[in-house]
């Protein structure tokens, strides 16, 4: 997990900084070559002056020093936010980490409240509902992994801008269900526009294409082999769950339906399974 966390610390802080030092440095340059393009001057002959105002307002905002301090304070916003996200993360690492270090006292300790006679059945149950739940992660995982290596290979194709970081945004966004793919195909396009219009365009096809494909096609059967739960219900319980509870209910509604099943298979059906012996009578 260190590891892990480390190698995404160092494939995005670098690149990041770099990429803002660009962006700050040549932006006028860039919104100057981008106005002269061909696109933007059949945009701006239908449109009339109006694009032609909002690109020299844009520049004379940036290129006046009096604005300076009001970007400055913009510039503090968003690192203030910066830092508050990696505090979060830092957060969740460790508490990550006391979880792995102590889950099997944690099981045992959980134990100790059922009674002797039913605490092998329960450490059981417990153990299966664990395991389902491990499983989702690394189901998840694998399903991030292969939106990051596809992005890779296609932005790499179409020669879109830092193709390795944008790929690490497709992978990161993969990890969240329902929204988490459709927000980086956007970030990731609006980056693309950098380039061309065209390079976007393509990018927004692409994953519109990809997203139908994990919907219905990777996820229900990653999450089939990795927690034993039917194609069909995955896609209703993710769905149920992010409309129930957004982010964090699509995020739990997998493996929340997994441990039912686990329960109903293991509880409820030998309950009911079980031939129950009809009471004596007492004759008088």
């Amino acid at each position: 997990v260190l590891l892990a966390f480390a190698g995404i610390i160092l494939a995005i802080v670098p690149t990041l900084v770099e990429q803002i030092g660009n962006l700050i440095k040549d932006g006028p340059e860039m919104i100057k070559e981008f106005t002269k393009s061909a696109w933007f001057q059949d945009v701006s002959g239908q449109f009339g002056s109006t694009i032609q105002d909002a690109v020299d307002g844009v520049l004379g905002f940036v290129q006046n020093p009096d604005n300076f301090l009001d970007i400055g304070g913009g510039v503090f916003a968003v690192g203030a936010g910066i830092a508050g996200g990696l505090t979060g993360v830092t957060i969740v690492l460790i508490l990550t980490l006391y979880f792995m270090a102590s889950l099997r006292s944690m099981k045992r300790v959980a134990a100790r409240f059922v009674p002797a006679y039913q605490r092998d059945t329960f450490s059981e149950l417990l153990e299966d509902v664990s395991s389902a739940v491990g499983r989702y992660v690394i189901g998840q995982a694998s399903l991030a992994l292969t939106n990051g290596v596809l992005s890779l290979i296609f932005l790499t194709i179409i020669g879109a801008p830092v193709p390795a970081l944008l790929a690490l945004i497709a992978f990161i966004g993969s990890m969240i269900p329902l929204v988490g793919t459709l927000s980086a195909s956007i970030i990731i396009s609006l980056i693309c526009l950098f380039v061309s219009p065209t390079t976007a365009l393509i990018a927004i096809i692409y994953y519109l294409i990809y997203m139908q494909i994990e919907a219905y096609v990777l996820s229900p059967r990653i999450m089939n082999k990795a927690v034993d739960v039917p194609g069909a219900l995955v896609v209703i319980a993710a769905v149920a769950g992010g409309a129930l509870g957004g982010i964090l209910g699509a995020l739990v509604a997998i493996p929340v339906a997994a441990s039912i099943i686990i329960i109903v298979q293991k509880v409820v059906f030998p309950n009911q399974d079980r031939k129950r012996t009809p009471p004596a009578v007492t004759v008088a």
